[in-house]
């Protein structure tokens, strides 16, 4: 469960950062407050049960490379190879923090065998 919450803080980060720079009515301005909050509190959870800097780490990773893909989508701007190879190496870290991170060793139950 906890990257689950790292991978709904960084979808939500996406959104708030567009907000921060696109946002004009107060509406607008209040939906990106409630982004904030709600990505810090999935970010919250999620450091719980793994290590902060690895939830960081991710959490920037899906946010830096959902806004340039945003960016280009929807907001007209360029999409280059060198932003598509630097886009893959984040990626790439963010696979590798995954793979090697484990819980804390106060989340992981131990069980005992009977006597």
């Amino acid at each position: 469960m906890a990257w689950i919450y790292v991978m709904l803080a960084g979808v939500v980060e996406i959104f708030w950062v567009i907000g921060l720079r696109y946002s004009v009515s107060v509406v607008q301005w209040l939906g990106t407050v409630v982004a904030i909050i709600l990505s810090f509190y999935f970010i919250i959870k999620a450091t719980e049960k793994l290590p902060a800097g690895t939830v960081y780490a991710v959490f920037t990773g899906i946010g830096s490379t959902g806004i340039v893909l945003m960016d280009y989508l929807f907001f007209d701007a360029e999409l280059s190879l060198a932003k598509l190879l630097l886009i893959g190496l984040i990626v790439t870290g963010v696979i590798g923090l995954k793979m090697t991170s484990a819980p804390r060793p106060e989340e992981v139950s131990h069980t005992k065998e009977p006597s």
